[in-house]
C-alpha cells in the first residue's frame, strides 16, 4: 500500500503514510445567494453567475471556529471508531483567530480528557487560507520521522469566513475539515512525494490588520492576480517535476486525472483550470488542441493577467476538460461558499463523494493558496477505494436538510457577531435549535474571556 519514486539523487523514497478518513461540517444555517442578490439591490445574476456561488452557509453566537473544530474532529474519531488515545498528533489550520496566545489546537484537548491522553504532538498553523496544507505537510513529516510513535495524526481546517457589507460579503461561508492520517494498510491517499511545488512571497492582498474586528482588509483585484501568478510558477515547478518523475515529454493538464483548487468562489476555479490550459499552450503552442487560441501566442504573461479575451478563450476551451476532471470536486463550495483552509480539502471530499471507486488508481493535484502569500501544488495518489470514505462523507443528503434563512435573519446575524466580536461576560443569544445532535456550542464566554462549550 505505497508509492515509490525517485528523490533528487537517484534513489528510491519510498512513502508509507497518507490520509484514512475525511470528514466534513458545515453549518445547518445557509442562504440562497439568488434572494441575497434581490436583499442587496444587484443585478439578477451577479453573484450565481459573476461569482458562479449558489448558497452560502453562516452561523451565529452559538458556533465559532472551536466549536466547529470540536464537531468536525469528534464526528471523524466516531465515524471512523478510533479512541482519542489513539491519537499522537493533532494540528490545526486556520485564520479565524479569537485569542491572540491560546491555540485553538489546546482547546480542542478537552475532548482527550475522557481518554487521559495529554502526549498530542502538534498546535496551530496560520497564513490565510494556507494553514492546513502546512498542518498537512507537518503531520506527514511527523509520520515519516523517527518521531513517529505508531499513532494517528489528525489535521483540522476551521474557518468562518465573514466580509463587512459590499461585495466581498456574498464570497463568504463557513466549514471545516478532518483528516485521519496513518501509515500501512488503512491509508487510501498517498502524496506523490516528487510532484510537490511551493511559492511563497511578500503581498498585501487580503490580510486583517485590523485586531477589534473579525473583517479582511481586502484587494480583490490584487488578490486575483496573485492567486494567479502563484498559479503559474508552482504549475510550471510541478510540471518540471513530473517530465522526471514520468520520463514524459510536455507532460500537461492532459496527463493529470483529477484536479481540486482552494475556492474563493466558483468562477476562480474555472479560471485557474482555464490558465493552467494557458500554460500548456505557451509551452506548446504547435500542439493542435490550441489551434483556435493562436492569437495569443505572443502575449506576456504579465499582460495575460489582465486579458479578459484571453481568459474567456481559455475558460471556453477548457470547458469539456473542466467536466471531466475539475467539476467534480466542485460542488459543495458552490453551496457552502469560502471556508478558508477547509475550502481545498472540503473540494477534495467532494470529489471523493462523487467518484468513489472511480477514482482507483487515479492521480489527484491539488493546489492551495492563501493570501500574504503561500501557495503548493501537490499530487494524492489512490492506492485503495475510496468508496468507505464517500459513503461517511453522505455530503449530498447532508447538503439538502439544512434550514433555509432568508437575507435578512442572515443579515441580522452577522450584526450580532460583529457584535460579540471580542466581547467578554456574556452567554450567546442564538437558540441552539437548528444544530443538529451531536453538535458542539458556545455557552459562555467568562468575564476574563474564558469560553466553555457543550455538545448537543
Amino acid at each position: 500500500m505505497h508509492s515509490e519514486s525517485m528523490n533528487c539523487n537517484g534513489h528510491e523514497k519510498t512513502l508509507s503514510s497518507g490520509i484514512i478518513g475525511i470528514e466534513v461540517y458545515f453549518p445547518q444555517t445557509v442562504v440562497s445567494l439568488k434572494e441575497l442578490e434581490k436583499f442587496d439591490g444587484v443585478s439578477q445574476g451577479k453573484y450565481t453567475i459573476g461569482l458562479g456561488q449558489d448558497n452560502m452557509s453562516f452561523c451565529g453566537d452559538r458556533e465559532d471556529v472551536i466549536s466547529i473544530a470540536m464537531t468536525v474532529l469528534d464526528s471523524l474519531v466516531s465515524k471512523y471508531g478510533i479512541s482519542y488515545g489513539d491519537i499522537g498528533r493533532l494540528e490545526v489550520g486556520t485564520e479565524t483567530i479569537i485569542d491572540k496566545s491560546k491555540s485553538v489546537k489546546t482547546a480542542l484537548m478537552q475532548l482527550f480528557e475522557s481518554c487521559g491522553n495529554t502526549e498530542v504532538e502538534g498546535l496551530d498553523t496560520t497564513n490565510a487560507c494556507y494553514g492546513g496544507t502546512q498542518a498537512l505537510f507537518n503531520t506527514l513529516y511527523w509520520l515519516e520521522s523517527p518521531y513517529w510513535n505508531g499513532k494517528y495524526g489528525v489535521v483540522v481546517m476551521a474557518d468562518i469566513a465573514v466580509y463587512a457589507p459590499g461585495p466581498a460579503r456574498p464570497t463568504g461561508g463557513c466549514g471545516a475539515v478532518a483528516l485521519l492520517l496513518g501509515k500501512g494498510k488503512e491509508v487510501k491517499l498517498i502524496p506523490e512525494v516528487q510532484l510537490r511545488a511551493t511559492h511563497m512571497e511578500n503581498t498585501y492582498d487580503f490580510f486583517k490588520p485590523n485586531l477589534s474586528s473579525e473583517y479582511p482588509t481586502v484587494d480583490g483585484a490584487k488578490t486575483i492576480s496573485c492567486y494567479l501568478r502563484a498559479l503559474d510558477t508552482c504549475y510550471s515547478r510541478f510540471i518540471h517535476r513530473a517530465e522526471g518523475l514520468t520520463k514524459q515529454d510536455n507532460f500537461s493538464l492532459q496527463d493529470i486525472d483529477y484536479i481540486v483548487f482552494h475556492a474563493p468562489f466558483h468562477k476562480m476555479v474555472q479560471k485557474s483550470f482555464a490558465r493552467l490550459l494557458f500554460n500548456d499552450f505557451k509551452r506548446d503552442p504547435e500542439n493542435t488542441f490550441f489551434k483556435d487560441v493562436q492569437q495569443f501566442g505572443n502575449i506576456s504573461m504579465e499582460a495575460s493577467y489582465s486579458d479578459k479575451d484571453l481568459e474567456k478563450a481559455f475558460v471556453t476551451l477548457s470547458k469539456a476538460l473542466y467536466e471531466e476532471k475539475c467539476a467534480p470536486g466542485t460542488f459543495l463550495a458552490k453551496n457552502i461558499g469560502n471556508s478558508y483552509t477547509a475550502s481545498l480539502y472540503g473540494n477534495l471530499a467532494c470529489l471523493i463523494n462523487e467518484k468513489g471507486n472511480d477514482l482507483m488508481n487515479k492521480r489527484i493535484v491539488l493546489f492551495s493558496y492563501g493570501s500574504g502569500l503561500a501557495s503548493s501544488m501537490f499530487s494524492l495518489k489512490v492506492i485503495q477505494s475510496v468508496q468507505p470514505i464517500a459513503q461517511k462523507l453522505d455530503m449530498r443528503t447532508r447538503l439538502s436538510s439544512r434550514i433555509w434563512m432568508n437575507p435578512e435573519d442572515f443579515t441580522k446575524t452577522l450584526q450580532l457577531r460583529e457584535q460579540r466580536y471580542g466581547q467578554m461576560d456574556y452567554s450567546p443569544s442564538n437558540s441552539i435549535d437548528s444544530l443538529l445532535p451531536g453538535t458542539f456550542y458556545l455557552e459562555q464566554v467568562n468575564s476574563i474571556g474564558c469560553r466553555k462549550y457543550n455538545r448537543k
